[in-house]
């Protein structure tokens, strides 16, 4: 096994967003990605690692390594992975520019969203605002995600959130994978 600090772009590494242990032909990934809900600064510069990032994924999904890529990307895909998505289409995290980089990301063939090839179910969430009841009520946003190399499709077994308690914010995504 092999582990890998940071992507080796200096502004990214210095906020410890990356991180790769391979496994053999397999990667794992954990990823934060970044919010850009605190200011227009932060969402230029998630707006910034995207544009960085597709042609890193481009070169991974031809590299013959299995990839998966798990944690915080701070973008809600579709309308389903939103509770208030209405309300929410002006927003970081799920604003028509973003949502087209996943579109993009996921619909040329070489990377899957484990969760989504399981499970497409509505009201399946991993964050939730600490305001209000949003816990509770279950009004939250699917953000975490385990994006994989579409060769292990047939990999995947299962997925979950962990909700039986609350860590954080966020809530744990389980997929298992057939490896």
């Amino acid at each position: 096994m092999e582990i890998i600090t940071g992507i080796g772009w200096p502004d990214i590494d210095a906020e410890g967003r990356f991180i790769e242990a391979r496994f053999d032909n397999l990667s794992v990934i954990s990823l934060y990605l970044h919010s850009g809900s605190s200011s227009e600064e932060r969402q230029v510069i998630k707006f910034n690692f995207m544009g960085r990032f597709m042609p890193y994924l481009e070169a991974c999904a031809t590299s013959g390594r299995n990839y998966i890529i798990c944690g915080d990307w701070n973008i809600a895909h579709k309308e389903i992975d939103l509770k208030n998505w209405r309300g929410n289409l002006k927003n970081s995290g799920f604003l028509p520019e973003e949502r087209a980089w996943i579109d993009q990301l996921l619909t040329g063939g070489q990377w899957l969203d484990a969760f989504r090839v399981i499970n497409q179910e509505a009201d399946q969430y991993t964050w939730w605002s600490n305001r209000g009841q949003a816990w509770a009520k279950n009004v939250g946003w699917r953000i975490d995600y385990q994006v994989v190399s579409a060769a292990l499709k047939e990999k995947i077994i299962s997925t979950s959130i962990y909700k039986d308690e609350r860590f954080s914010d966020h809530a744990p995504l389980i997929v298992d994978y057939d490896l």
